[in-house]
């Protein structure tokens, strides 16, 4: 427990209209932890770890995300059902309201920064209603060090009160829960909600805002990590594809699992200071890192644990969506700082679940950029309400949620780095094989470890390709330690018209959801659609 003679530092909210709060400052990991014991708002897992539910939401709210229209987003954003626009008045209002809700209360206030390369370093001060959720910020967001807190100056400011609910007709919010961008005054404020990533990815879409407008940067929703020879590997994919999973290499140094930018230097570095990864059916023989990193200073969320305090991960009584999040020093082998140079390999990762994607293709730059703006992958029955079979899930640039730009900008700023820097795109199918979900079985990870492996060593430049009839892929016909007939999807299929039926859908849904960019997408990006469908 916290020891009886240590000092609590406070800090003043008032400069923020917070009046008369205890707000505590900069409490250490362990000290949140045992506040959060001791509030009953959390237990302690038989690893030390604290696990916490996160209460109604426990998972993203895209549909209760908004941003404030003004001179600066005004004519830059792309608004519509992803961006969506609130008024400046009745942000002002409505942030009056939560912090006249936070004042007179017990608070939690830390100091962190974002992007672990000086030159592009972004201050924050996270203020928190739960000592559970700025814990979270500790692990998420990069630590300053003790004497870099004296005289800091947080650019931007993060408000979160998830006790406070909105009403929507005085607020103009859709629900009570909101997370709401405001770029002239530089604040994320949210409320509502308890789920945790809503506090990593404001600061996330707010940096996607702000690096390709005023920093010729590239911000990407990717993992990373660099080998032995200095080069560095990008993985971009949506939750459930395997992004952090498979950039915990332990033959390679991570720099990150989720968040990071491309300078014109050809430099890639982390947004944050830590990991947030997805626990469902974890396993320490599958996936070691993850695994050992949840101990004393990380957070579990919305698990399910036994009396003992052991944790089921196979349990999804309460969302498939469980999680960890911890600082990046958990993890044994990590790049310090958080920064790599000389990208020469990307992996898109998809889990196609209708099993029809190659499990391992390398793209032409046109592919690139298509499947890049198109970031598909598929939804599996139980993922949520009213899914029994699977479907497409398209989400531009991989994270079409959290970009405020228009993707094709984002898709522009990646070709032509991908030009400049020579590096090599692959897409990787990490879902079903021999089938889809429910008849075929998900691709084996050792299976896919093989190929990512092949292709950072080189093994795959001389290799015999063949074009994917349908997709236009290109499809190595052999990999080291990857039984050949894996490689081709159709010949996993017991039903090969089947297969065929199967892919020429899913192609014909790419075309379809790639006719809303087409007017944007030049004849390059066009020459990446499927063949068929």
């Amino acid at each position: 427990m916290v020891d009886s003679n240590q000092t609590t530092k406070t800090i003043s909210l008032e400069k923020y209209g917070i009046k008369n709060a205890k707000a505590k400052y900069q409490l250490s990991s362990q000290e949140l932890h045992n506040e959060t014991i001791q509030k009953g708002q959390g237990k302690e897992a038989s690893s030390g770890a604290l696990a916490v539910n996160t209460g109604e939401f426990t998972g993203r709210s895209p549909k209760d995300r908004f941003i404030v229209k003004d001179d600066i987003t005004r004519d830059k954003v792309w608004w519509g059902n992803i961006n969506i626009p609130f008024p400046t008045k009745m942000f002002d209002d409505l942030y009056d309201k939560v912090t006249d809700y936070l004042s007179e209360k017990e608070i939690y206030v830390r100091d962190s920064y974002a992007c672990a390369d000086d030159n592009y370093r972004l201050n924050i001060r996270v203020i928190n209603e739960y000592p559970w959720s700025n814990m979270f910020a500790h692990n998420m967001f990069l630590r300053p060090a003790e004497e870099e807190l004296e005289g800091f100056d947080p650019e931007w400011l993060v408000v979160n009160a998830p006790g406070f609910m909105a009403d929507p007709e005085v607020d103009g919010t859709r629900k009570h829960n909101f997370a709401i961008l405001n770029f002239a005054k530089k604040i994320a404020l949210i409320g509502g909600t308890g789920y945790t990533g809503e506090i990593k990815k404001g600061i996330f879409s707010a940096l996607n805002f702000i690096l390709p407008v005023d920093k010729n940067t590239l911000p990407m929703h990717c993992s990373a990590n660099v080998g032995e020879d200095g080069e560095t590997a990008i993985f971009f994919g949506l939750s459930g594809t395997g992004k952090t999973t498979l950039s915990a290499d332990p033959n390679r140094k991570l720099i990150g699992d989720d968040e990071h930018g491309w300078t014109a230097e050809d430099t890639i570095f982390n947004f944050e200071g830590g990991c947030y990864a997805k626990v469902i059916n974890l396993s320490e023989e599958n996936e070691p890192d993850i695994y050992n990193a949840i101990k004393p200073g990380a957070i579990l969320e919305n698990v399910i644990m036994d009396e003992n305090g052991e944790v089921d991960f196979a349990d999804t009584s309460i969302t498939q969506n469980t999680r960890v999040s911890y600082p990046i020093y958990h993890i044994n082998n990590i790049q310090q700082p958080s920064i790599g140079k000389n990208p020469k390999n990307i992996f898109f990762l998809t889990a196609d679940a209708f099993g029809v994607l190659p499990p391992i293709s390398k793209l032409t730059p046109g592919q690139a950029a298509y499947h890049f703006i198109s970031g598909y992958t598929a939804k599996v029955a139980g993922t949520e309400a009213g899914i029994d079979e699977p479907v497409p899930s398209f989400s531009a640039c991989f994270g079409a949620p959290f970009m405020p730009l228009h993707p094709t900008k984002y898709a522009e700023m990646l070709s032509a780095k991908m030009k400049a820097s020579g590096v090599n795109v692959w897409l990787i199918n990490t879902g079903w094989t021999g089938g889809p979900h429910g008849i075929g079985s998900r691709m084996k990870l050792k299976y896919t470890r093989a190929m990512i492996t092949a292709a950072l060593n080189g093994e795959l430049e001389d290799a015999n390709y063949e074009q994917h009839p349908i997709f236009g892929l290109n499809v190595p016909q052999s990999v080291p330690n990857v039984p050949s007939e894996v490689l081709n999807p159709k010949e996993t299929w017991k039903n090969k018209k089947a297969y065929d039926i199967q892919a020429k859908e899913l192609a014909s849904s790419f075309k379809d959801n790639f006719k809303k960019f087409e007017e944007y997408a030049n004849d390059e990006i066009m020459s990446g659609a499927p063949l068929e469908g």
